[in-house]
């Protein structure tokens, strides 16, 4: 324990930053992810083919081993954040876009037809009504892909991308030296603090924009 607290104090700044960019890229990714799937799910929600379709293909991806989709990224886009993030987005596509449809098919028909018939037209009950309804379906979609991001993002220190990864990666490579455990084991208990606490600050996003009336 001496040599794990002497190491994190001796190395404080560069955990500090490599927390930072662990937590930026798993961000970025997730929104981006969310944008994508949420506006796919709001296309294909209506059409039992169309959601199977979609699902079908987000769920192929993620079956694919993260150093196998890594390494058919890197001749493309070279190696750091590009592959990196590409491959998170990919990965996080499936939880979110199958919460999507899940919400949006179960929002009630008889709320959609009174609102269409008091004069609204079809983006507004989306954008009003039906999204509103399926917004905690879809935000329970962002927290599965978001702690899924955050430990595939150190798979990602095999591309040189950003984060603890390569911090893990450090000391599994220096095993049978003072400072392999300590390295590794910081890396990974920094994950999963940083995962906790992005999941406790998503859990306070959806009771800050969850309409009141169908919270828990």
């Amino acid at each position: 324990m001496d040599t794990l607290w002497t190491f994190v104090v001796d190395h404080r700044n560069q955990l500090l930053t490599d927390s930072y960019l662990h937590i930026s890229a798993v961000v970025q990714s997730v929104l981006l992810a969310t944008v994508v799937a949420v506006l796919v799910g709001i296309a294909v929600h209506r059409s039992p083919w169309g959601s199977a379709l979609s699902t079908a293909a987000a769920s192929i991806i993620l079956t694919v081993p993260s150093f196998a989709l890594l390494g058919l990224l890197i001749p493309a886009l070279g190696l750091g954040v590009a592959p990196t993030i590409v491959a998170l987005v990919l990965y996080a596509l499936l939880p979110i876009l199958r919460n999507t449809i899940i919400g949006l098919a179960g929002v009630d028909p008889a709320v959609a037809d009174a609102a269409r018939g008091v004069g609204m037209n079809r983006l507004r009950i989306l954008a009003r009504i039906e999204l509103p309804l399926a917004w905690p379906s879809i935000l329970a979609g962002i927290r599965v892909s978001t702690q899924l991001s955050m430990g595939i993002l150190a798979m990602a220190a095999y591309a040189k991308g950003p984060g603890l990864g390569n911090l893990i990666f450090s000391g599994l490579a220096r095993l049978g030296s003072p400072t392999a455990v300590p390295m590794a084991l910081t890396g990974t208990v920094l994950i999963i603090v940083l995962a906790l606490v992005l999941d406790a600050v998503l859990v306070l996003v959806g009771r800050l924009t969850t309409p009141r009336g169908i919270r828990d």
